[in-house]
């Protein structure tokens, strides 16, 4: 590095010593302290997230809690003032059924931990595994993700989820609401995109597809009956995990996609009292009554996508939202894995291309997604009493080219913006600027 700055030097560059130290420094980036005093962010288009829209309006949030959301109001003498004007505020996004934290080089056995081996986890906790120092992480809040479900995978049973703001120093600080689901998924067959290899592979799979459905019925049915038990002298872990599932304490996620296995899915665990959440349904358009009837929300997969099959509609995976909106569905996005959770407010801004409104759009990424998870009563709209997750941006942040964050905060505290991707820029611009005064 030092060979590197003399050279500069004795080129005759103009920036000094200190300027090259700076630029080439790789930035800590540490959590953000409790908010120590009020805030208020004034003069911008504030996006509530429950459909209503205020033009130059303020937010105030004291003690990470909002406190006031309306047209400029007086400001408290000691509160920090954020101007906004021209810019667009919103809660901050949430990033659903992802096994962020879990895994960060997937080619890298040793930092992969979404998966425990075995068929039936019910027992396994996500969070415990959760990685905060994952550099993923900080990729997506410079997007205006602020919030995830950390998703375990795998298996029939793959474990409990549990919702994490993204900016913590350990699982314990990370923590927003621990265990709240237990995900399944549901047995299917499986075709290429193509179709089946064959008609003897198409009825082994139905046979296996069959059996593994029936361990599942036997194991809900065990389940409820040791929960109607209530204390038990020896503890079973797996059954323990689904007790606050019949208490209507947590949460069943299914995860299928073609329109008969959400049927069965829907029709099983409605046979034990439970309402799932389907997450996939890539033709959950194709049963929307049944979806709506039984109040089944979905979480979607990303919407740039190609389409599930080869014969429908090119442009469904961008439609899905509008249709199963109209209908009557409570919808959510969701994108699996980590590396691109960053785009997800691109797929909602998609979705508003192809008929839903911005507002209802945004809502497929804040307040719906709150409910799905069950942790609307504190975010997923800028609301008084809730706490302080929001996010400005420059821009329309449901657009690539208008996602401009510029700040964040979550539970009101400031959040650092920085990032790997944002540090390796400034690193190689500098270095092909030392480059060109070189060469002059």
């Amino acid at each position: 590095m030092m060979n590197s700055i003399r050279t500069y030097l004795l080129a005759g560059g103009a920036a000094s010593l200190l300027f090259a130290g700076t630029a080439l420094a790789q930035p800590t980036i540490y959590p953000a302290g409790a908010q120590a005093q009020p805030v208020a962010i004034t003069g911008g288009t504030i996006h509530v997230g429950n459909g209503t829209v205020i033009e130059r309006g303020a937010l105030v949030f004291d003690g990470g809690k909002i406190t006031y959301v309306g047209d400029a109001p007086s400001v408290p003498g000691n509160a920090v003032v954020v101007d906004a004007t021209g810019k667009h505020i919103y809660p901050g996004f949430i990033a659903p059924n992802t096994n962020l934290g879990l895994v960060e080089i997937e080619a890298v056995r040793a930092t992969v931990d979404d998966t425990e081996v075995g068929e039936n986890n019910a027992h396994v906790r996500s969070l415990i595994a959760y990685n905060t120092d994952s550099k993923v992480i900080n990729t997506l809040r410079s997007n205006g993700i602020l919030l995830a479900q950390v998703t375990p995978q795998g298996g029939l049973v793959s474990g409990q989820s549990s919702v994490v703001q993204l900016d913590a120093w350990n699982w314990e600080d990370a923590a927003y609401k621990v265990d709240e689901g237990i995900h399944i998924h549901w047995p299917t067959v499986r075709f290429s995109r193509f179709g089946s290899s064959s008609a003897t592979n198409t009825d082994a799979q139905k046979e296996r597809v069959q059996t593994e459905i029936a361990k599942l019925e036997d194991f809900l049915g065990q389940a409820k009956a040791y929960a109607e038990l209530g204390n038990v002298r020896i503890s079973n872990a797996r059954f323990e995990a689904f007790k606050p599932v019949f208490g209507g304490e947590r949460q069943v996620y299914v995860h299928a996609n073609r329109a008969t296995d959400i049927i069965a899915a829907v029709s099983a665990f409605k046979r034990y009292g439970i309402t799932p959440v389907l997450v996939g349904g890539a033709e959950a358009h194709l049963v929307a009554s049944l979806l709506v009837d039984n109040n089944v929300p979905v979480i979607m997969q990303q919407a740039h996508a190609l389409p599930y099959a080869t014969d429908v509609d090119v442009y469904l995976p961008y439609k899905q939202a509008k249709i199963l909106t109209d209908a009557g569905v409570l919808v959510a996005y969701g994108i699996e894995g980590f590396w691109q959770q960053r785009n997800l407010p691109f797929m909602a801004g998609t979705a508003a291309a192809y008929g839903l409104t911005k507002e209802q759009a945004l809502a497929t990424i804040t307040s719906n997604t709150a409910k799905i998870l069950g942790i609307d009563g504190y975010t997923g709209t800028l609301e008084v009493g809730k706490d302080a997750n929001v996010i400005v941006s420059d821009g329309d942040a449901l657009d690539m080219l208008g996602n401009d964050i510029q700040r964040a905060f979550i539970q009101g505290r400031d959040i650092n913006l920085d990032d790997l991707h944002k540090q390796l820029f400034e690193r190689y611009e500098f270095k092909y600027s030392l480059s060109d005064e070189t060469e002059r």
